[in-house]
């Protein structure tokens, strides 16, 4: 985990530095700075997404993934829990729950965060988290500049899924494909399209409510890749 809590702290520095530039640039430039991250947002998960190997099974773990996601209603559960940790420490903005789950999906989503997990996870030095520490760091400063506090709080999920990811690799980190890590990382590509359309206020999507597909997509690619 020792990779994972860099990271946190990476993104926490990041995202304080940001907030300050928050309080001293005007509107205008955070506004453009929040088209900018949507604009690359769709850029990601573009090239992420047309990386897939196995286009029916990542169409398949998407509506498995939207099923469940709808079924439980994870959209409002993560925007009430954020909703509450904005009321309890009387956070100013109203872009708390976004900043969180948009900071959240983009330090993620990428294949870097499940190699660097299986790298550390079978034993090794966490040299691709300190590779993505960095990287997470630079970018909470553009984040939390454009949209406030929820970027640092996004360390919690983050904390929640990477650690969880390095656990289960130091289990069967071995038994993962290339295949396997492609595909994941395909579907969180699908899942950035959708954030950056959110981004963008082209179309509102429920991205949250597709996340579980992130749970299926491996046992998918295991059974029929």
């Amino acid at each position: 985990m020792i990779g994972t809590i860099i990271n946190a702290a990476a993104i926490i520095a990041g995202g304080i530095l940001g907030l300050i530039l928050n309080n001293k640039l005007p509107k205008k430039y955070i506004a453009v700075f929040f088209q900018v991250i949507g604009i690359f947002t769709l850029l990601l998960g573009f090239s992420m997404g047309l990386k897939t190997e196995k286009p029916l099974l990542l169409v398949f773990s998407l509506i498995l993934g939207a099923l469940v996601g709808t079924a439980i209603n994870l959209q409002s559960i993560v925007e009430g829990w954020g909703d509450k940790i904005k009321t309890r420490f009387n956070l100013k903005g109203d872009k708390f729950s976004e900043g969180m789950v948009v900071a959240f999906l983009m330090y993620c989503m990428g294949s870097l965060t499940i190699l660097g997990a299986i790298e550390e996870g079978t034993g090794g030095e966490p040299k691709l988290f300190y590779v993505k520490s960095l990287m997470d760091g630079f970018s909470s400063i553009a984040l939390a500049s454009s949209l406030g506090f929820g970027v640092l709080f996004s360390i919690v999920p983050l904390i929640i899924y990477q650690g969880g990811l390095t656990f289960l690799a130091s289990l069967i980190g071995e038994s993962l494909t290339p295949l396997m890590i492609g595909e994941l990382s395909a579907v969180g590509g699908v899942l950035l399209i959708g954030l950056g359309l959110n981004i963008l206020d082209i179309k509102k999507i429920d991205v949250l409510n597709i996340l579980p597909a992130l749970l299926f997509i491996i046992p998918l690619v295991y059974l029929f890749g």
